[in-house]
């Protein structure tokens, strides 16, 4: 597992985005794990949108299922598109070498994707392509350049086009940076629906990274009310002991 998930890491390495021309222009998800509407939602989007080429294979479906508040029936019917039975976990039927070919490398799993890179990353990621006639797939990605992935998204949020400015170095040499996107046809979302969009895939992400995490996070409140009370009556106790020593 451990070397599954640094080759995960590998594939999603970025390097510096403002040494590629780009800029640094990562933006807060706001995601919220809680919304069992919004998980639910980014289930339908990432088995429509993502389950193509990607995985989640550390993941199962009627795990998923129950903590999204989703019946064995609805599973079945909406989202077992790859899967044969509920207790499988979430993988498609693409051939690793065949996508090696396609696509110059393997699509990574996701199920820890928001884990290694981060929430931000992801959404900001999704939300960056731009229109590149150099490359093969005629997109590129301002947060990944170079990037083997295609727009999979380009009908939802249309195409844009990368805004550079250029500014001048200490040493006199010119360079460009990202200072906007600029639309040049649209989707069939509004921009604010296309966020909306995204930031539900990414809340589903972000739960399949660490499906128990909320759990952790309630008990952790507990533990550390059970600690300042404990301290408390160990505080009290000290007192009692030391009250009459001089």
């Amino acid at each position: 597992m451990r070397t599954e998930l640094l080759a995960l890491v590998a594939a999603l390495a970025v390097t510096s985005v403002h040494a590629a021309g780009g800029g640094g222009h990562v933006q807060p998800a706001n995601n919220d794990v809680s919304n069992q509407a919004s998980l639910q939602r980014g289930a339908r989007n990432f088995v429509n949108y993502c389950l193509g080429c990607h995985t989640a294979k550390y993941v199962r479906y009627n795990r998923t299922a129950a903590d999204l508040g989703i019946s064995e029936q609805q599973l079945i019917d909406n989202l077992m598109f790859t899967g044969e039975r509920p207790f499988d976990t979430i993988r498609n039927g693409m051939n690793p070498d065949d996508a090696k070919r396609w696509f110059g490398v393997a699509p990574p799993d996701l199920s820890l994707v928001a884990r290694s890179r981060g929430t931000d990353y992801v959404y900001t990621f999704l939300r960056s392509f731009y229109v590149d006639a150099s490359r093969s797939t005629g997109v590129n990605n301002l947060m990944l350049p170079g990037t083997a992935m295609p727009h999979v998204l380009w009908e939802l949020q249309g195409e844009q086009e990368v805004v550079w400015e250029g500014k001048m170095d200490a040493q006199g040499n010119a360079s460009k940076h990202f200072k906007e996107f600029k639309s040049v046809k649209p989707g069939k979302l509004t921009p604010e629906e296309f966020d909306g969009f995204v930031r539900d895939t990414v809340n589903f992400l972000d739960y399949i990274a660490e499906p128990v995490q909320l759990k952790r996070q309630s008990l952790g409140y507990r533990v550390i009310a059970f600690l300042l009370f404990f301290t408390l009556l160990a505080y009290l106790l000290k007192k009692e002991y030391w009250k009459d020593v001089k």
